[in-house]
């Protein structure tokens, strides 16, 4: 295998572990993040040379860690930090195992998770919501600049702003790296449980690239959504935002192809749906109750899907209902659309179009637009604008699978 290859799939594995660990430890997330990117420059250096070690994600996290004792040297600022971190490092050589030095640095931890302390630093009330998001996206997500400005739907320099920003803002307010008391954590639960969501969102169906999914991300999204479950159990939105995950990972087996290409939800193998996850998006939405918060409809969307044995089965006009009531809820061009899609389904494409065609403005970089359009003007017979609403539609995509079943289309 090539040792670059090896560097970047670890890296992927580990960075957010990796920049939450020196976070704890530094009290300072550009320092730590700067820190963890000289460790990858680091292997990206000495593996092709040395060979990759036999323990890849150790051997960066180590070689973080001596960076961050160099640095704490030279910063009489962070020096009452070295000792702890010393010991740690003695503490890894001696039992050379990535493991045994997890257990080092989580000695102590208030709930066991340096990652999930990281969410809540990057959500504190200091930031915007949306320089919070960016920033965990970037450091948990582990996404590019241009991978988050295309889940915003905004330009790329913008993103990069708020990244900068929010990292000195919250080096300047010495932000401790601590989950805040429970009195306190009601203010940055919408903000944590949206960055969990955005996270999922692009495993689910990656912006860019050459994969469809990347399922590394769902896991870590899933995993961190039931850890916030554990923390706020009274909170209907984090069950809801639980039951939403699993619902949809459930189908992940089916959505590609024997090729690799993406198969739409009506004509994907419903036998490949995950009964487990499916079971327990459910035990998750009964325990949210009877909130109509925006991820508790959303998990009653994907519910509804979930109960239809076949698509023919599917209960559009439920569906369509709770899109009603999630527009109502939370007002944006993303959901209007995709009860546009729901409205369709069940009143005729002709109503569909009628909503989409009111999205033009606000959503005309958004590649999902020209697409759902394309689907409804060829359910209405016009073909030849579909394939121009398909064609530009791949012109607007950055994911390399979704642009290939478009240009697909447009060839129709």
């Amino acid at each position: 295998m090539d040792p670059r290859a090896t560097v970047v799939d670890v890296w992927k594995l580990e960075s957010a572990r990796i920049v939450a660990a020196l976070t704890r430890l530094v009290r300072d997330v550009g320092l730590a993040e700067d820190l963890a990117q000289d460790a990858l420059l680091a292997a990206l250096e000495e593996w092709p040379a040395k060979g990759v070690p036999a323990n890849p994600g150790g051997w960066l996290m180590l070689t973080a860690k001596h960076r961050a004792i160099d640095r704490l040297r030279r910063d009489d600022r962070l020096r009452g930090n070295l000792a702890e971190l010393g010991r740690a490092a003695e503490q890894w050589q001696e039992h050379q195992a990535g493991s045994d030095f997890d257990a080092v640095l989580d000695a102590g931890a208030d709930i066991g998770d340096d990652v999930l302390r990281l969410i809540f630093i990057a959500c504190h009330p200091v930031l915007s919501r949306e320089s919070s998001v960016a920033l965990t996206l970037r450091m948990i997500g582990g996404l590019t600049t241009a991978e988050i400005a295309r889940a915003f739907l905004v330009p790329e320099p913008t993103i990069g702003q708020r990244i900068s920003r929010a990292k000195r803002t919250l080096g300047e307010r010495r932000i401790p790296f601590e989950v805040p008391p429970p009195d306190e954590r009601a203010e940055r639960l919408a903000a944590v449980l949206e960055t969990v969501y955005l996270i999922f969102n692009e495993g689910y169906a990656a912006t860019a690239g050459d994969d469809w999914m990347r399922p590394g991300l769902t896991s870590e999204a899933i995993r961190l959504g039931r850890m916030l479950a554990g923390l706020a159990p009274a909170e209907p939105e984090v069950h809801g935002l639980v039951a939403l995950m699993e619902l949809h990972a459930s189908r992940m087996a089916a959505r590609l192809g024997p090729d690799g290409e993406p198969v739409p939800l009506l004509e994907q193998n419903r036998g490949r749906w995950d009964q487990d996850l499916i079971r327990s998006g459910f035990a998750a939405l009964l325990r949210a109750e009877r909130s109509d918060g925006p991820y508790v409809l959303q998990a009653a969307i994907a519910a509804s899907h979930a109960r239809a044995r076949t698509a023919g089965d599917t209960d559009w006009v439920r569906i369509a209902g709770l899109y009603e009531l999630l527009v109502r809820r939370t007002p944006s061009p993303v959901v209007e659309l995709n009860r546009a899609v729901a409205v369709s389904m069940a009143f005729g494409p002709e109503r569909g179009l009628a909503i989409v065609d009111q999205l033009a403005g606000p959503l005309r970089d958004y590649h999902l637009l020209p697409a759902v359009r394309g689907d409804l003007l060829r359910r209405l017979g016009r073909d030849d604008e579909a394939r121009t609403e398909f064609a530009r539609a791949a012109e607007l995509a950055r994911n390399a699978k979704e642009r290939d079943v478009l240009l697909a289309r447009a060839a129709m």
